[in-house]
């Protein structure tokens, strides 16, 4: 880890007694990791993340672990609004949608995965999630690129891995809006967010193909089953 000497100023205590229980993925969405660095370090900006991972898997530590930094915005996940004070944020250098989304190339992904197990080691991180989950209406990142599903394997967040009950009831959930509704409430998502942009960054996270291969916002099959595996999973985890 490269400990940057321009250190971000963007950060505040977190509340009193706030212990961060969740890791939160970015892409940076810029051009150069220079100008990423720049931003997250400008006071006129006001925003920040804890940490800042280059292409080459270089990772630069911005904000203090302990410290509440500025990345999340206007968020929500499982009751919380306030997810700048519950989580650590990681930002990944590529240029997003607007400039150029690329995969994530494998030094990047294992720089994330190494951090990700440090930052758990020191703290009792329940939820990895990307920001497209916490703010499904306004954001993409990290993206349908982003390899979830081998930094799952590799003991890092969550994987839908559907039984065969979950399959059998997903078959009969998947034409129930309203009871597929709840379920993605139940996971986290935000209830007050638009369905169609909800049932768009589940499939961006946890179904890139289905993302990538189909009409946006249209609940399948599979869907509510992978969501009902991801229910299971995280009850088992929170205890």
């Amino acid at each position: 880890m490269f400990h940057w000497k321009k250190k971000s100023l963007n950060h505040e205590d977190r509340p009193k007694g706030v212990e961060p229980y969740m890791i939160l993925l970015h892409y940076t969405g810029m051009h150069s990791m220079a100008e990423a660095k720049e931003r997250l370090s400008d006071p006129e900006s006001k925003v920040s993340a804890h940490y800042l991972i280059d292409v080459n898997g270089a990772v630069f530590d911005l904000v203090p672990e302990d410290k509440r930094a500025w990345h999340a915005g206007v968020s929500y996940w499982a009751g919380e609004s306030d997810i700048n004070s519950v989580s650590i944020g990681i930002e990944i250098v590529n240029k997003g949608h607007e400039f150029g989304y690329k995969p994530f190339p494998l030094s990047q992904m294992k720089a994330v995965l190494r951090l990700c197990r440090e930052i758990k080691g020191r703290n009792n991180i329940t939820h990895v999630l990307g920001h497209s989950d916490v703010a499904p209406e306004r954001k993409q990142d990290p993206g349908e690129l982003f390899d979830w599903q081998w930094l799952s394997e590799h003991g890092i967040g969550l994987w839908p891995d559907p039984t065969d009950e979950e399959i059998a009831k997903a078959k009969d959930l998947v034409r129930k809006d309203f009871e597929v509704r709840k379920l993605f409430d139940a996971y986290g998502y935000n209830k007050a967010a638009a369905y169609i942009d909800v049932v768009t960054a589940f499939h961006r996270h946890y179904l890139p193909q289905t993302f990538l291969s189909e009409t946006q916002g249209v609940v399948h099959m599979e869907t509510v089953a992978c969501l009902l595996s991801l229910i299971r999973q995280q009850k088992i985890i929170m205890g």
